[in-house]
């Protein structure tokens, strides 16, 4: 199944990247819900929540830490927000994160 994601993190489609290591992209949201949206989502596809392994779940988290400090978003604050299956509002099936906040990207 063709995931739009995976072709954002391949370079295949336009993202607006906001931050980027081994394991994990960052990336402005396309229908933006506050002054600042970004998607934090593995490198690697996993569907949901529940599909992704455990080791994973650190380095996202990590990434949010990351995210929030180059924002001033760790004093603040931010929503972090992941919509886990159809039913809870997923619509792109590659595990990501909202994150969201007032604080502007500069």
């Amino acid at each position: 199944m063709k995931c739009v994601f995976c072709d954002i993190i391949a370079g295949i489609e336009k993202a607006d990247i906001f931050h980027e290591d081994d394991d994990v992209f960052v990336f402005r949201d396309h229908f933006p819900r506050a002054p600042t949206h970004l998607l934090i989502c593995p490198k690697k596809h996993y569907t949901d929540l529940m599909d992704a392994p455990p080791e994973i779940m650190p380095k996202m988290h990590e990434a949010v830490r990351i995210v929030a400090r180059k924002l001033g978003a760790d004093t603040g604050g931010f929503r972090l927000i992941v919509n886990n299956g159809s039913t809870a509002g997923q619509i792109v099936f590659h595990l990501h994160y909202h994150f969201l906040t007032h604080c502007e990207i500069k």
